[in-house]
């Protein structure tokens, strides 16, 4: 079988054929960055206090003392669930009785919001939780909201490989773009909140399948050079400025179905890049469709302006049958030491993945404004992705990994000690821990593809990223905690991305040495370690292959 690299290397690496790609592709991941967190603003909770009827015949003094206080972040405010019992105080209020004065109200009677709640409008008009009163009782619907949306996003990621492969990678580019644009749009005609979370795990799938297809088929278009910064900072850049412009949305639409209304014109726009971006000619090839790859080869050269051969795949040459031993997912658990390095890894992507999930789910809760908060949160994205390509280019993978966890764990821990008046420091810390989680999210896929062996390489990425996607279902409960206790999330946010920091210093190191072909051939846990270096190693050691990544 000829290599595709070395057969299509006349049209060069980054000439205005890979350049409309790059772009292209890039730009259709920018509403992924919309829908992955639009739930911050969608399912914003405001203010809220239990409705004392208009009718009810209070006296304004009554009517101002209908509510309990509770303590909150360490001052009283009204009970967000709770009021005085209507009868009671509505017969005092006739018998010209004084709250304070002639009654103590810590013996009232209490009752729940029988007419409702009025919500504080200054943050939000409208969202799900203020349309369908998710709130008190209720207000478990909220994170399971967005627990069902990453469910979605869980089922995407078992099907959007295995459809893409079937049916190739620009149908089912565009039909994900589709389902997530077409399923949002069906979300503002929503008539209660089951509805709307329904369509919200259909979305989801949606989602995270365009983002997976969009990946693969640029990486499979590109030469290896452009292949390293789409596969890093094209697709994850782009993704950060759509999560950039949600805040930027929602600040100047209030209105919960309007903003879904407008995060959808991003994705229809998006529909005509059907006739610039092209099929997989890889793809085409292992489908047999030689003159496919063969048309799109030869526009792509004249675009670059190169001359292409007269016959570019040979079909005798490229169609060479590959026999591959069959793998299952108990071979990561075949051995003692890969058996750990992957249980291992399922905590380390777990962790991770709630860490940073959970972060950008709790923005809304940040003192200070709400929408910048967002925009800082989305920001911090940027540099983060740089430097984890910089330190992934140099660094020994365990060491940066564990820093950058570090990091963000340690600084997330000292919240709790930043005094209530110094918000923009618990502000700032929370935005250093999210670059520190970031940094180390975006460095995991290098880390465990290098150090599995290429019969389950493929295997150990795809059962590793599903257990962060089981971390991103469990995250809005971390954010939920807040509701009881402010620095709850960062304390356990923190310990646990610390701890994880901990374990990853136990992996075995990948950084300059050679891809493991075998189980035999993996790097040893670093307590498995013993007795005398062997020859081949000591020879690996001192003439390592350094391997060139996707960062």
């Amino acid at each position: 079988m000829q290599d595709y690299d070395e057969v299509t290397a006349f049209l060069g690496e980054w000439g205005i054929f890979q350049r409309l790609i790059f772009f292209l592709l890039s730009a259709s991941i920018i509403p992924n960055g919309f829908n992955g967190m639009s739930v911050v603003f969608l399912a914003g909770t405001p203010e809220h206090h239990c409705r004392v009827p208009d009718t009810a015949n209070l006296s304004s003094v009554w009517r101002n003392h209908s509510l309990p206080l509770q303590l909150q972040d360490g001052r009283e405010v009204p009970h967000s669930c709770r009021r005085y019992r209507l009868a009671t105080i509505v017969n005092f209020s006739a018998l010209g009785l004084e709250p304070g004065r002639d009654v103590d109200l810590e013996q009232l009677e209490q009752e729940g919001c029988l007419d409702g709640w009025e919500f504080n409008q200054d943050i939000y008009l409208s969202t799900i939780v203020t349309e369908w009163s998710l709130v008190c009782e209720d207000d478990w619907k909220t994170p399971l909201t967005t627990s069902l949306f990453f469910v979605g996003v869980l089922l995407g990621s078992f099907v959007s490989g295995q459809l893409s492969d079937r049916f190739g990678r620009k149908t089912i580019l565009f039909a994900t773009m589709a389902v997530q644009t077409g399923f949002s749009f069906l979300q503002i005609f929503s008539i209660n909140w089951e509805m709307f979370t329904m369509l919200f795990v259909i979305v989801g799938m949606g989602q995270i399948s365009n983002y997976v297809v969009a990946f693969i088929l640029g990486t499979e278009i590109l030469g290896k050079s452009v292949r390293i910064i789409f596969s890093t900072l094209g697709v994850c850049t782009f993704f950060a400025v759509g999560y950039m412009l949600l805040p930027l949305f929602a600040y100047f639409i209030r209105d919960w179905r309007m903003l879904l209304l407008a995060l959808t014109v991003p994705g229809v726009l998006c529909f005509p890049l059907w006739w610039f971006i092209p099929e997989s000619p890889r793809w085409l090839i292992s489908q047999r469709r030689f003159r496919e790859a063969e048309d799109i080869i030869q526009k792509a050269a004249k675009m670059n302006n190169v001359a292409a051969p007269v016959v570019v795949f040979n079909p005798v040459e490229e169609v060479t049958p590959v026999k591959q031993e069959k793998v299952f997912i108990l071979d990561l658990f075949r051995t003692r030491n890969i058996g750990t390095i992957t249980i291992m890894s399922l905590l380390l992507w777990m962790v991770t993945s709630v860490g940073y999930f959970a972060l950008s789910l709790n923005t809304p809760n940040l003192h200070g404004d709400a929408y910048l908060n967002c925009f800082f949160s989305a920001l911090i994205e940027v540099p983060a992705y740089i430097t984890a390509w910089l330190l992934l280019r140099t660094l020994p993978r365990r060491y940066v990994i564990s820093g950058v966890l570090f990091l963000g764990g340690g600084v997330l821990l000292l919240i709790q000690l930043v005094p209530a008046d110094y918000n923009f420091l618990s502000i700032g810390l929370a935005m250093l821990g999210k670059f520190g989680i970031t940094s180390a999210f975006s460095m995991l896929y290098v880390f465990t593809a290098e150090l599995y062996p290429t019969l389950v390489r493929n295997m150990a990425v795809g059962v590793t990223s599903m257990a962060s996607r089981v971390g991103s279902i469990i995250a809005p409960y971390f954010v939920y905690l807040g509701a009881y206790n402010r620095v709850l999330p960062y304390i356990l946010m923190g310990s646990l991305t610390v701890l994880i920091g901990i374990i990853t210093l136990l992996f075995p190191e990948s950084f300059g040495m050679t891809l493991p072909e075998t189980l035999e051939q993996m790097q040893k846990m670093k307590w498995f370690r013993y007795g005398k270096k062997t020859k081949d190693s000591m020879e690996k050691e001192e003439n390592p292959k350094v391997l060139i990544t996707s960062f």
